[in-house]
């Protein structure tokens, strides 16, 4: 698709891939309405071999988050009672020898699901919700925990750098629908309705590999371009999720807005999201036996009107 990124764009698509009122008034969970129960049992047939490959990265100090990405930080563990408070008797009085523990995190600090009020059209969020339902107190509407029992179905890994036959993509690749369908077609694998897709640019590994994270969370990304929001229609798929911090390109293909096709799929489309997806070990398992697809399992934690949750997704082949 040959389109002119900017505001009108996003207007233009907005409109015409609209899914307000498709799934009710009242939906508040988009394009995870595709995935049916047939999909989920046939998603479980899939599983073949017994193996498990886990897609999130580890929630701790060393994370992605240097300061580029709206102020997120990395996960902060801390101990609340240790072993050595239990060895040095300071316990005793309570009768009990434990450990304790508590995290502080931002929801993208890693591994993350956006929910459907993440992201605001104008003063609208999906389904026409008012944007000031989503204030201090948190997500009015379209919170993550309408999703808790939704995140499940047929995984299907596009391994876009392998298709491409590098290593990872260059920052500011922009990978086009016509690309997305020869890697399917190339790794013999068909996209459908309800599909939880799930793309690989190699960025991450990148950075594992040069041991820094740089400009990975919120800097210059390979990802898919502005044009992909037709695309993600055209399939029903159920989410698309990447190993990078934001799926699509950065930078962004105009200067009128920042992150211009997560205006159209998230407000306009209902579609869910996930970002820093770990998919290394899952994208060597695919190419040695050729087999692309996979029962997929990413509940979202129940954080009450929240705008996303962490994650450790699991694909099971």
């Amino acid at each position: 698709m040959d389109i002119k990124v900017g505001k009108d764009a996003i207007a233009k698509a907005s409109k015409e891939l609209s899914n307000w009122g498709r799934w009710g008034k009242e939906d508040m969970i988009g394009t995870l309405n595709h995935v049916r129960p047939e999909d989920i049992s046939h998603a479980a047939s899939l599983v073949r071999s017994g193996k498990v490959f886990a897609l999130g990265i580890p929630l701790d100090r060393n994370g992605p988050q240097t300061g580029l990405s709206g102020g997120r930080y990395n996960p902060v563990h801390r101990m609340l009672a240790t072993g050595t408070d239990a060895v040095a008797g300071r316990q005793d009085g309570d009768k009990l020898r434990y450990a304790d523990d508590t995290l502080d995190l931002c929801i993208r600090s890693a591994t993350h699901w956006d929910a459907l009020g993440h992201i605001f059209h104008e003063d609208k969020a999906y389904n026409g919700h008012d944007a000031r339902l989503i204030d201090s107190g948190g997500s009015g509407v379209l919170g993550i925990e309408h999703s808790r029992s939704k995140m499940v179905g047929r995984g299907v890994l596009l391994d876009v750098a392998r298709f491409k036959e590098v290593d990872w993509l260059e920052d500011g690749y922009g990978i086009s629908n016509d690309e997305l369908n020869k890697c399917a077609r190339a790794q013999n694998v068909e996209i459908r309705r309800g599909d939880f897709v799930i793309v690989r640019t190699g960025q991450m590994e990148r950075c594992l590999k040069e041991g820094q994270w740089g400009g990975y969370a919120g800097g210059d990304a390979p990802g898919v371009k502005f044009e992909n929001c037709y695309w993600c229609q055209e399939h029903q798929i159920a989410a698309i999720c990447s190993d990078t911090w934001g799926v699509e390109v950065r930078p962004n293909e105009t200067t009128e807005a920042n992150q211009p096709w997560h205006w159209v799929v998230i407000p306009a489309m209902g579609l869910a999201t996930g970002e820093i997806f770990y998919l290394k070990d899952l994208a060597e398992d695919c190419a040695d036996d050729g087999i692309y697809e996979f029962f997929f399992c990413g509940p979202p934690l129940i954080i009450t009107g929240a705008t996303g949750s962490p994650i450790n997704p699991q694909a099971v082949k």
